[in-house]
């Protein structure tokens, strides 16, 4: 859908304004806000963090979001604040308070000066400065390194545009409407894409443990997580599918950006999948200290024992030259068994829920060597394993298209709520007549 341009527009005489409708203003965000400055003075408030996902207490040491320890210099926040967080990795973001609590002082906490103003329009205002990173030129230090801070001089002295109140209301009222529909198509695609993940887990979890024969005879596998397993296969371990466990070497390699030889981490690792499109590299002398226990070759299975994204595995394509990152191991299937069908065995529920007895409760989820040695699997004739790994293969492969396609919708959606917020609160286009003012009540855009 287009929309109408308003009649007459003039230079702002802000670069990153542009042109502005002939009737806005342009004001310094001085004159519009109140830098606040509150200290708590006492204890019993919650304590607030700026996240992407908004303004959210922030757990401590004593439960509850409560801070036990001095907090004296923290910043009172109260219901209809803004706060910005302009002094780490969220460099710019700024959100509206709609509780009580205190903030650390590396927030900027600021409030409207004008009550009639309308406070949802400058929250999309600001929001979209973030997105497109227009307060970035104006800050100091490296927002990569998490040390980028907007000084107070330069946010006082930044300029924005400054329709009436009533158009400010009527913007909102139309970005609230407009993105409302946007965010239900996003969150339909997101839906879609955990069904689809769901399916390809109980796809992979029932073709490695029930075959894909559903005629076939079956009998008790006497594994009480595992159930009936059809009656002509066996089952086995781990380290008797093996002729290789290997853990990576328990240090941290150093890297080359330019070197030739790549290292999977467990970021690189999905179920089934390797992506090394972000590997860290390293120079010859690093790679032959990773790979002194043994190389990487093709067919071999690479697994992630440790941190969040444990208990994937891919197997080893031809190219390029790899290694074992930090908590990663590898494998190698034996003679009479297939290595993609071992690959998937792995990445499988039944052998997931043997790696969760070390990983229950743990902090840092980390599965035992001996215990992944010992996971139980199923081993069928050499034969049915392949055509078993072909049919993964080839199943998988096509729901993985369908996720990636609604992924990207996902981002298209994305990209044209950004463009929608960024042309309303910048006067690109008139809304005027789309929107009916409506009261101010708590803003939510995001």
């Amino acid at each position: 859908m287009s929309f109408p341009r308003y009649p007459e527009y003039k230079d702002s005489g802000v670069e990153w304004l542009g042109e502005v409708p002939s009737h806005w203003e342009i004001s310094r965000i001085k004159q519009l806000f109140e830098i606040c400055k509150r200290i708590a003075g006492t204890e019993g408030f919650d304590v607030l963090s700026i996240t992407q996902s908004g303004i959210q207490v922030k757990d401590t040491e004593s439960g509850g979001g409560q801070l036990s320890m001095d907090y004296s210099k923290y910043q009172l926040v109260e219901i209809g604040d803004f706060a910005m967080n302009h002094m780490d990795l969220l460099t710019g973001y700024v959100d509206v308070s709609k509780t009580i609590g205190v903030t650390s002082p590396d927030y900027r906490v600021f409030r409207l000066r004008n009550a009639a103003a309308c406070s949802r329009y400058f929250l999309y205002l600001f929001q979209n400065a973030y997105k497109r990173k227009i307060f970035f030129p104006f800050g100091q230090g490296s927002s990569l390194l998490g040390r980028w801070r907007l000084p107070t001089d330069e946010f006082n002295a930044f300029n924005i545009p400054l329709p009436p109140s009533a158009e400010q209301t009527r913007i909102a009222a139309f970005l609230d409407r407009e993105t409302a529909k946007i965010d239900a198509l996003v969150a339909e695609q997101q839906s879609l894409i955990a069904l689809l993940k769901e399916k390809r887990q109980a796809l992979i979890s029932h073709a490695v443990t029930k075959g894909l024969d559903p005629d076939v005879p079956m009998k008790d596998s006497g594994v009480a997580w595992l159930g009936e397993v059809p009656a002509h296969w066996t089952l086995t371990k781990l380290k008797y599918s093996t002729s290789h466990i290997i853990d990576c070497p328990h240090e941290t390699p150093t890297y080359c950006p330019d070197g030739d030889y790549l290292v999977v981490r467990t970021a690189d690792v999905d179920a089934g999948a390797l992506d090394l499109s972000n590997a860290y590299r390293l120079d010859e002398v690093e790679y032959l200290k990773r790979t002194r226990r043994a190389k990487l070759v093709p067919q071999d299975i690479v697994y992630g024992r440790e941190g969040e994204r444990w208990g994937y595995a891919a197997t080893v394509p031809d190219e390029p030259v790899l290694c074992l990152g930090q908590r990663m191991m590898q494998f190698r299937a034996r003679a009479g068994i297939a290595p993609r069908f071992l690959m998937w065995q792995l990445n499988s529920d039944v052998t997931y829920r043997q790696g969760q007895v070390d990983t229950v409760g743990a902090t840092s989820p980390h599965v035992n060597v001996s215990t992944i040695a010992n996971y139980v699997l199923t081993e069928p004739p050499f034969s049915e394993q392949v055509e078993i790994a072909n049919y993964v293969d080839g199943a998988t492969s096509e729901i993985d298209d369908l996720v990636s396609e609604a992924r990207a919708t996902v981002e298209l959606l994305q990209e044209r709520r950004t463009a929608l917020i960024s042309a309303a609160v910048t006067g690109k286009i008139d809304v005027r007549h789309l929107a009916v003012a409506t009261a101010d009540p708590t803003p939510e855009p995001a």
